[in-house]
């Protein structure tokens, strides 16, 4: 059993997945004083269940990743710092807070890649690029459809889950799997489900849309059969109806993560 400081955050790490901090909570200051002084230099990143991660006392969720720091930059007011997901890890104990979080943990298996789930991995990369895609139409994506991902097959299968877009319990979920036939099939099932509502989503716009366009043709049937259009107004010009129109073109991260 292994002591390690602890971070816990609103957002899932995976394994293979960069993660960007600003530290500039005091007693995250001191864990990563501590955790400079050893080589790797490495903590724990865990899901909050409820509360805040800022001033403590928020429920945490009890399996996590191990990130390793690869950059840190001191600005003004906070210290940013890189990490890259590791090991996965489930928290036996949470130990007194001195003053971060820190825990009693112990490695959780690696998955091991087999060359005959080829045809679940490539059926679950399509469905996650295609839903980013779909989901890229009504909000900003922090993951592109067309990013590049890691060329190793175990690798691409955690990124993958990482960049599907799932909310945080799902993502535990996935994070907790035994077997990568586990991972890759309930990351399929998962993303078929924000598929559906994606594609339900969608298909109230456009039904909302129609009923705009066939209101907007009915204020336009105006006037005398006998094509006059003096209707009494002395206002003269065009009927031009204003339609508001939102540009959904987001910028989002390139290359690999």
């Amino acid at each position: 059993m292994t002591q390690l400081a602890m971070f816990p955050l609103g957002s899932v790490l995976f394994p293979h997945m960069p993660l960007i901090l600003r530290i500039f909570e005091e007693r995250y200051v001191v864990m990563l004083s501590r955790v400079l002084q050893e080589e790797p230099s490495e903590f724990g990143v865990v899901l909050i269940e409820r509360g805040q991660e800022v001033g403590g006392g928020e429920k945490r969720f009890s399996v996590g990743t191990v990130a390793t720091i690869t950059q840190l930059e001191a600005a003004e007011g906070f210290i940013g710092l890189v990490a890259q997901g590791g090991r996965r890890v489930a928290i036996t104990e949470w130990l007194a807070e001195d003053p971060h979080p820190k825990a009693d943990i112990s490695d959780l298996a690696d998955l091991e890649w087999e060359e005959e789930l080829r045809p679940l991995l490539d059926r679950a990369e399509q469905l996650v690029r295609r839903t980013l895609a779909r989901a890229s139409e009504f909000m900003d994506q922090q993951w592109s459809s067309n990013i590049e991902l890691s060329d190793d097959p175990l690798q691409r299968s955690w990124q993958l889950a990482a960049i599907a877009p799932l909310g945080p319990l799902d993502q535990v979920a996935l994070l907790r799997s035994a077997t990568l036939v586990d991972l890759l099939e309930k990351l399929i099932e998962e993303t078929q489900a924000a598929e559906a509502s994606l594609s339900a989503q969608w298909a109230v716009e456009a039904d909302m849309d129609e009923l705009l366009s066939i209101g907007g043709e009915g204020a336009d049937e105006t006037g005398d059969d006998d094509g006059d259009d003096n209707d009494g107004d002395d206002n003269d010009g065009d009927d031009s109806d204003g339609e508001a129109t939102e540009d959904s073109d987001p910028a989002e991260p390139e290359g690999k993560p």
